[in-house]
């Protein structure tokens, strides 16, 4: 709500800046903090606030950076360029993985000591190198027309909840989705090695060759919805995951390393990245001018923290047994589906000019 209606009313570029040294600022902040031992209950706190600006960082960053990329493609390649928001996001999973893969070999006294806090440390060339990047964006036409007839809303939130609450919610359930992403990098993750025992090593390959097939396929799908339409795609993605995650954590279950990289891939790799390349122009093109950062931030925000919750849920329904994982397979297939259908309630924007759009 904050930084949507900073850069509704304000600019997307004023977004981008802030929320890069918001980031980065807290980040290397992270990797400084002393511990329980050293400061007791102030250690915690201090991690779950530096948390909550990364937090505060990100929802204005993806909303920001999706409606600056939207509103400067070219008319019938939108959802190509604002893929592109996604493929840095794969890229950052992989290079943080990266770092960590020699890290996470240390001793576990060491890694637990000191090393984690380095790839906090090498946080901050990445926000050297994004600082340099961002200085040159020059603001998007749409938004400069809107500041010079003085057409800004002075309340973006408010005229997003009279004029777009149907839009808005189609955003926070198509939103869910982002659960099949938590489900792949973090429960099937502990589940595979705490439960099943598979090496941490080999999962961590899966995730790294899964971003990196991502890498490719978001792009390619996203050139396809701006040929097809962005609802077939989306929908193709999300039921496409609701089916593959089942023999994905069989294969888990069954220790079937094999199975693992083939299944792993054409999930997360493949399928997944159709709904994940899409949504950032999907959604964005639900709304105008004068609320996109807002109804973006917002709806993608509320949905992404219903799926932040998807591997605490998880880690309760799991049963014990080599048929446990089935109760988490129906979860995200659930959430797939709502998904998928609340895109399904969507007007097909992908032929649309910009100037109508939201309207």
């Amino acid at each position: 709500m904050l930084l949507g209606h900073v850069g509704d009313k304000y600019g997307r570029k004023k977004v981008l800046t802030f929320t890069l040294l918001l980031m980065g600022i807290s980040t290397f902040l992270v990797g400084l903090l002393p511990t329980y031992g050293q400061i007791g209950i102030a250690a915690p706190i201090m991690l779950v606030v530096l948390r909550m600006l990364q937090g505060l960082s990100a929802a204005g960053e993806q909303a920001g950076a999706n409606s600056m990329t939207l509103e400067h493609a070219p008319a019938h390649r939108r959802a190509f360029f604002t893929s592109f928001t996604l493929s840095g996001t794969q890229a950052g999973l992989i290079l943080a993985t990266l770092v960590y893969l020699p890290i996470s070999a240390l001793p576990e006294d060491q890694l637990l000591s000191w090393g984690w806090r380095i790839p906090f440390f090498l946080s901050a060339v990445v926000v050297a190198v994004g600082i340099w990047v961002r200085r040159t964006l020059p603001e998007t036409p749409v938004f400069n027309e809107e500041e010079k007839s003085h057409k800004q809303a002075k309340l973006p939130v408010a005229v997003l909840l009279r004029d777009h609450k149907a839009n808005l919610g189609r955003v926070i359930f198509a939103a869910l989705v982002s659960v099949v992403s938590t489900i792949f990098s973090v429960f099937t993750l502990s589940y595979a090695v705490n439960t099943v025992h598979i090496p941490r090593a080999t999962m961590l390959t899966v995730l790294i060759l899964a971003n990196v097939v991502a890498l490719g396929a978001i792009p390619a799908f996203a050139a396809l919805s701006d040929r097809i339409g962005r609802k077939p795609v989306f929908i193709f993605g999300a039921i496409g995951s609701a089916c593959l995650i089942w023999p994905y954590m069989s294969a888990i279950s069954h220790a079937n390393i094999p199975l693992i990289f083939v299944f792993g891939l054409l999930l997360s790799g493949v399928v997944y990245s159709a709904a994940n390349g899409i949504w950032p122009s999907l959604y964005g093109e639900m709304f105008d001018t004068r609320v996109r950062l807002s109804g973006m931030a917002i709806g993608t925000q509320i949905g992404f923290a219903l799926g932040g919750f998807a591997p605490t849920i998880s880690a309760a329904i799991l049963k014990p047994g080599a048929d446990g994982w089935m109760p988490v397979a129906v979860f995200v297939t659930v959430t797939a589906v709502v998904a998928a259908i609340s895109v399904a309630t969507a007007r097909e924007t992908y032929r649309t000019p910009m100037h109508e759009l939201g309207k």
